[in-house]
């Protein structure tokens, strides 16, 4: 196992005292959403150069850090077909630089069926499936022009939800070059949250080989609501997660998740320590 974190969760400074400050922390790898971690310059289609993918990798390689994943979680299922467009096009462009920059996967959500990117039952239906296959059917097409990796990351509140429903779409999809991101915290709802083991497990079972990349964090259940936290701060199993980690997954790239720098080392030893234990037992 890996961990890195997101490097807009580190103190901000320009790229390259990032990620020195990143690897001072014991880091081995970031997760890089360009808008959120660069502000030295305004990060967009036209400035995502391969000069400057080259400059980026090669800051990281002096510093023996891995970009884990180039996010860009952007909702595939606007219904505006003129702002699906535009988002197509952020797609492709992030699929070009990663191809440049060397990162393992280019990481997303899997969006909803409404302008707000928010929540609603018909996200969970078959017909939402079908138009978020359908949509993302050019963007991997991309992806294997390019030989980048997408990776979605399955959230309860949206389209993909389950493990079944990412089982679905992979299949659906049948390319080598779309992987899952698995977190389990976002799988979690306050109806569902006493079957986190059951959750885990299954993602393990139906979804082990396609795993490319594990974020980490913790949750907190609060009234009608859980809320995201720093690993150790929460109710997660751990132990049962490092333990499917350590069977399925040796070296894959961990990434923290809310985490702030006050607590971002605590985090980390703290996952560090339960992997150990479960090593040793």
């Amino acid at each position: 196992m890996q961990i890195g974190i997101r490097a807009h969760d580190v103190r901000y400074a320009p790229f390259d005292e990032l990620i020195p400050a990143i690897k001072d922390q014991g880091f081995k790898c970031i997760h890089v959403a360009l808008s959120k971690s660069i502000k030295e310059f305004e990060p967009g289609l036209s400035s995502m150069t391969p000069g400057l993918a080259m400059y980026m990798k090669r800051i990281c390689d002096k510093n023996d850090i891995d970009i884990a994943v180039l996010g860009n979680y952007l909702n595939l299922c606007h219904p505006d077909k003129e702002v699906y467009k535009e988002t197509l096009n952020k797609y492709i462009a992030h699929l070009r630089f990663a191809s440049v920059l060397g990162c393992g996967v280019v990481g997303t959500e899997t969006g909803a069926c409404n302008e707000e990117y928010r929540y609603d039952p018909h996200n969970h239906t078959v017909e939402a499936r079908d138009i978020f296959i359908e949509r993302l059917k050019p963007v991997i097409s991309a992806c294997e022009q390019f030989g980048v990796i997408l990776a979605i990351e399955p959230v309860y509140r949206h389209i993909v939800y389950t493990p079944e429903r990412a089982r679905e779409v992979l299949d659906a999809i049948n390319s080598p070059n779309l992987q899952i991101i698995f977190d389990p915290v976002n799988l979690l709802c306050r109806e569902n949250i006493d079957r986190q083991d059951d959750i885990i497990n299954e993602t393990f079972e139906l979804l082990k080989d396609d795993i490319a990349v594990v974020h980490l964090k913790d949750f907190k259940v609060e009234g009608d609501d859980i809320r995201s936290v720093a690993s150790g701060e929460g109710e997660l199993d751990h132990k049962l997660l490092m333990g499917k980690i350590k069977k399925y997954k040796p070296y894959v790239q961990c990434t923290l998740e809310d985490t702030v720098p006050e607590n971002a080392i605590r985090a980390r030893e703290f996952v560090e320590r339960v992997y150990e234990e479960v090593k040793a037992e």
